[in-house]
């Protein structure tokens, strides 16, 4: 096995899944921020995507981080009259986080990542165990 390949594209991994994390921060972040002006739009959830790429150099399959694409789905509405942000009918849009979901995405990026950092801690231990052999 090619023991670059297989750092190379565990890397790719770590990459893409920070990527995703960072998303997945953003919309967390903005869960309840209300918009700025009355009736006005808020923050609309985020959704990571990923895309295959060829490494050339390598001649191996990577992952990347592709388009991040907006959750087109419909915002959470309140009321609440004296809410600066509401609208003639005392309506406040919230933005269309799910924390439930976003915590689960969450916890899925973080165990791909850590499954990533193993594969590369367990080729690194693969590359010292051959040096050891060839040294003996």
């Amino acid at each position: 096995m090619d023991f670059v390949k297989s750092i190379a594209i565990a890397a790719s991994g770590l990459r893409a899944q920070a990527g995703r994390i960072r998303v997945i921060s953003e919309n967390i972040a903005n869960a309840e921020s209300a918009p700025q002006r009355p009736g006005g739009d808020p923050y609309r959830r985020r959704v990571p995507t990923f895309r295959s790429e060829m490494d050339r150099a390598l001649d191996a399959k990577t992952v990347a981080l592709g388009p991040v694409a907006t959750d087109r789905s419909d915002f959470r509405v309140k009321y609440q009259p004296g809410h600066p942000a509401a609208d003639a009918n005392g309506n406040v849009k919230y933005p269309n986080v799910n924390s439930l979901i976003e915590m689960t995405d969450m916890r899925e990026a973080q165990r791909s990542y850590e499954a990533n950092v193993n594969v590369i801690g367990a080729t690194r231990r693969m590359i010292a165990r051959t040096l050891d052999i060839l040294k003996a």
